[in-house]
């Protein structure tokens, strides 16, 4: 009997071992027939969209580019039209053009029409809307740069031009109120998390003071404003349709919650972290290029900086989060909505940039 036991219990064992192999070799199988057909996809639409590009040539006797430049108007829809086919291109030369020297794009225009067999004399407009599309490229590759090197630079307090900007900071921000010493808490009434600001720079570098000091000295009353407020939040009017949902106990208890506020210059440094990670993964190319007629700059940035604070502030108080804990959840949602609205390619956050008037009167 016990021999017997042993052998029913070797059997079972055993073909549990065969099911897990074979559904082993099944899940491997799945996943190399899936890759195969993925691969031979890649290969057949590559090979398709060229022959397509080539019958619509032969059609049109245009090709791509002159397509892109005379169907789509100016702007994100035709500047990333025309990134995308200069990347996809076989050539070269053409998938080196996105990356010139601002210097050479002139060069990089010609070249482009002598291998693509255009006549510049019969298509001028052709030249000046290429060109316009590459400084734009080129500008925002060159402005990725500038603002990682500003990013990675470390505040130091040995540096008398960092030292004069933080003063600065504070002079924008607290005009009638004299800073008593360099060292001091009064650095926390702006936002600061201890006595000397150096600290709260760490995670965004000089990146995180320049914005800041553009934001507080270019939009000066709407930045003291906004201190204002995250020092003294207000509450946000609840609608009859919000109160409707409210059990009464979740009434009761809204009824006495205090509106939270925030650390403005900590939440700055923040969204300078935000508006960074949109620039480098590319989400801001839509902005970009619908208000920078040709290269974007650090100012564009920098005021792109000052609309996220505005909005920002608004959504904090639209939210209305029960404590400060909810503050990664409040800016993930808030950055899912920036993302959402950068789809459309007719975007731009700011086209004007200007205090907003309502945020001064809330």
């Amino acid at each position: 009997m016990y021999l017997s036991g042993i052998t029913c219990k070797e059997e079972v064992i055993g073909d549990h071992q065969l099911i897990t192999a074979a559904v082993t070799q099944a899940i491997i199988m799945k996943h190399f027939l899936r890759m195969f057909i993925q691969v031979c996809l890649y290969f057949y639409c590559k090979c398709l969209w060229r022959c397509l590009k080539f019958v619509v040539r032969k059609l049109t006797g245009r090709c791509e580019l002159q397509r892109i430049c005379y169907n789509t108007k100016p702007g994100a829809a035709r500047t990333m039209k025309i990134e995308a086919s200069l990347k996809g291109s076989k050539s070269k030369r053409l998938q080196t053009s996105v990356s010139v020297h601002p210097d050479a794009i002139e060069k990089t225009i010609d070249d482009i029409m002598e291998l693509k067999k255009i006549n510049p004399d019969i298509n001028p407009q052709l030249g000046v809307s290429l060109q316009a599309c590459l400084l734009q490229i080129v500008g925002y590759r060159n402005l990725i740069v500038e603002v990682e090197k500003l990013r990675r630079e470390p505040y130091d307090s040995e540096n008398l031009q960092h030292e004069e900007m933080l003063l600065k900071l504070w002079k924008c921000l607290k005009p009638n109120s004299p800073l008593k010493a360099r060292i001091s808490k009064q650095w926390c009434e702006i936002g600061f998390q201890g006595d000397d600001p150096k600290t709260d720079f760490r995670g965004m570098g000089l990146l995180g003071l320049y914005n800041l000091v553009y934001f507080a000295e270019w939009d000066t009353e709407v930045a003291q404003q906004v201190l204002s407020d995250s020092l003294h939040p207000k509450y946000r009017e609840v609608t009859k349709k919000e109160i409707s949902q409210f059990s009464k106990v979740e009434w009761e208890k809204k009824k006495f919650d205090k509106a939270i506020g925030y650390s403005f210059a900590i939440v700055g440094i923040n969204i300078t972290d935000l508006a960074y990670n949109l620039l480098v993964s590319g989400a801001l190319k839509t902005h970009f290029y619908n208000v920078a007629p040709e290269a974007p700059t650090l100012t564009h940035f920098q005021q792109t900086f000052c609309y996220l604070m505005h909005e920002f502030h608004k959504f904090w108080i639209e939210e209305d989060p029960l404590d400060i804990m909810e503050f990664n959840r409040v800016r993930e949602k808030f950055h899912k909505r920036i993302l959402k609205q950068l789809q459309n390619p007719e975007m731009a956050l700011c086209p004007h940039f200007a205090a907003s008037e309502s945020l001064i009167n809330m």
